[in-house]
């Protein structure tokens, strides 16, 4: 599969995902590109936006098996990994998968189970594996995460640690729509006797493997790794950050500019690639200093202070 094809083939999911749910285009942009860049996806949004239905509608338009967990205060790691039982009849223990194995989670309102319990998914996320009683067992192959927590509730809920949030390649959020977009929902579901839209799978498992492979084929050229680690290197030194982007968000970076450039049907990497996937990129992994927190500063804003302060190499 070369990088034309791949581009027309996510042109179809965002087509078809995007009539089933009503959002901006660029939302759906980033959630594949976190399918893409074989990467996980945290959404921050109030409930009842459409975080499961867009979840599901992913899946169903890639071809692949999903899964929803509903992260609880007394949620325990092995109800997300599973378990072994014993058999009756054959005297045996049987291991039963637990939620975790499919293609694509929905770990819903992660901040609501305990540290111990969101623990269970750091494993699953990075290696795509899980160990129960010392035993490990490969997860589906391709497998995603897209975790959704909501910024309004904070009572009763577990701040995600630095290293698991540091896991996710993409934090984004979906908005309320438009009025235009908000009428068209009502008039969706009018429509149909159905109380949530469906869609119909547009790839096969092994174009999706193929798909997560294409942007290997991509061109970055050298002074775009260096701009990729200088942005990097900036929010190390910004005043308001305490801890900046790790060696692996400057990966992550990388990863996702060449999945954007496959999305647009591009060979090579542009300036404005990086631009577009940097905020949601590196904002969540920065940590700001106590004083920047006492005076509500926003992540998105140091990084779009990096953008401005870090000179964009030009195109040859």
């Amino acid at each position: 599969m070369d990088v034309t094809q791949a581009s027309s083939e996510c042109e179809a999911v965002l087509e078809t995902v995007g009539q089933a749910v009503i959002c901006d285009r660029s939302f759906l942009e980033e959630i594949l590109v976190g399918v893409v860049a074989r990467g996980h996806v945290l959404v921050e949004d109030v409930p009842g936006t459409g975080k499961t239905l867009t979840a599901r509608s992913v899946a169903d338009a890639l071809g692949l098996s999903f899964s929803r967990i509903q992260f609880t205060p007394d949620l325990l790691p092995a109800d997300v990994t599973g378990t072994h039982v014993f058999n009756e009849r054959e005297r045996t223990f049987e291991f039963n998968e637990g939620p975790i194995f499919a293609n694509i989670v929905l770990a819903d309102e992660i901040n609501r189970a305990p540290p111990k319990t969101q623990a269970a998914l750091l494993e699953a996320m990075e290696e795509g594996q899980v160990t129960v009683d010392g035993e490990t067992r490969q997860l589906p192959d391709p497998f995603f995460v897209i975790a959704t927590q909501n910024p309004v509730e904070q009572e009763g809920t577990f701040p995600l640690p630095e290293a698991q949030v540091d896991r996710f390649l993409v934090k984004t959020s979906m908005g309320y729509p438009d009025e235009a977009g908000e009428i068209d929902l009502l008039r969706r579901r009018a429509g149909r006797e159905t109380t949530s839209p469906s869609v119909e799978a547009v790839l096969e498992p092994e174009q999706v493997d193929h798909l997560r492979s294409v942007p290997e084929t991509v061109r970055v050229d050298d002074d775009l790794l260096e701009y990729v680690a200088a942005l990097a290197r900036e929010t190390r030194t910004d005043g308001r950050v305490e801890v900046g982007v790790s060696p692996r968000g400057t990966q992550r970076l990388f990863e996702a500019a060449r999945a954007y450039a496959t999305l647009v049907g591009r060979e090579y990497v542009t300036p404005d690639d990086i631009k577009r996937v940097a905020k949601s990129v590196l904002a969540h992994r920065l940590v700001l200093t106590p004083d920047a927190t006492v005076n509500d500063v926003d992540k998105v804003r140091v990084v779009d202070g990096v953008l401005e302060s870090v000179p964009v190499p030009t195109l040859e």
